[in-house]
């Protein structure tokens, strides 16, 4: 492994940040008009069909080596994925982050159970201004107890989906994990969509709405920002303890509160501010621990 690899990853894990925080924009924009399982099919559609032609450029295998480990990462992928648009879709987008976000620590954990990879101080460091920040990024005006006060009144099926969704991303990181000795990045993608495709099915029937016009584009957008992430996600975290890699998905938050000021005219807050902040330093430590680590 290359010197310069694990600070290499984290890079590819920020670009994936950014690329999952525009496709939780465009899902809020679709679901307004569209149901959730018909996103998650355009996702999976749009991933089979470039992963085909990704993986026959680079000549490989395309059903893989680790076939068994590729289906369970592929369905814990599909059942986060689920979750995730449906919670979206039922709660504020500051809200299903902030929970769905609960998979780095549980990451951590089943990496260090799993994978036997060590916890170190500084991970627990960032892991915790990483909540933190997360926790200040949903406060209104500096008002911390209605973080709080307000989780009574969610909509209890969004926050059930949305805590599923932070659980079943949590395997399919550490899965990803342990394929990184087996198998291409390129061909764990497109596993999801081996699952996925069939498995949604089912869901999209009853719901089926027929997309018009700009609908078309969003799910098509959908499909390419989420396969652009589920890549630059994977590669990351083939070269970066699985515990570290996924606190760097604490960046999306911060993204999205920037996708929320340009694009949806929200003002920038004081506890934006001071939540992004806490967000970066904990990145800041994790990015020193995992560039100090030997190769």
């Amino acid at each position: 492994m290359r010197a310069d690899a694990p600070l290499r990853g984290v890079l590819l894990l920020i670009g994936a940040a950014a690329s999952f925080s525009v496709m939780s924009a465009l899902v809020k924009v679709a679901g307004e008009t569209m149901p959730s399982p018909m996103m998650v099919l355009a996702r999976a559609v749009v991933t089979a069909v470039l992963s085909v032609g990704l993986i026959r450029h680079a000549r490989l295998s395309m059903w893989g080596n680790a076939k068994g480990l590729l289906l369970l990462r592929s369905t814990f992928g599909f059942i986060g994925l689920m979750s995730f648009f449906y919670a979206v879709t039922a709660l504020r987008l500051a809200d299903a982050t902030v929970i769905h976000y609960l998979n780095p620590v549980l990451t951590a954990a089943a990496a260090a159970m799993f994978l036997r990879e060590r916890i170190s101080w500084a991970l627990i460091v960032a892991l915790i201004l990483s909540v933190a920040g997360v926790v200040v990024v949903v406060a209104k005006d500096g008002d911390f107890s209605g973080v709080f006060n307000s989780a009574e009144a969610l909509p209890p099926l969004g926050v059930a989906a949305a805590l599923t969704g932070a659980f079943a991303s949590a395997g399919a990181y550490t899965t990803v994990r342990k394929l990184r000795e087996t198998d291409d990045p390129l061909v764990v993608v497109f596993y999801f969509s081996v699952i996925a495709v069939p498995a949604t099915l089912p869901f999209v029937i009853p719901v089926f709405v027929m997309p018009r016009g700009i609908e078309w584009l969003l799910l098509l957008a959908i499909g390419v920002f989420t396969q652009m992430g589920q890549v630059l996600m994977t590669r990351g975290i083939s070269v970066v303890p699985a515990g570290p890699a996924t606190a760097v998905g604490y960046l999306q938050v911060v993204f999205a509160a920037l996708w929320g000021i340009i694009v949806f005219g929200e003002a920038l807050t004081p506890s934006t501010v001071a939540g992004a902040s806490l967000i970066f330093v904990g990145l800041m430590i994790n990015v020193a621990w995992t560039a100090r680590r030997k190769p």
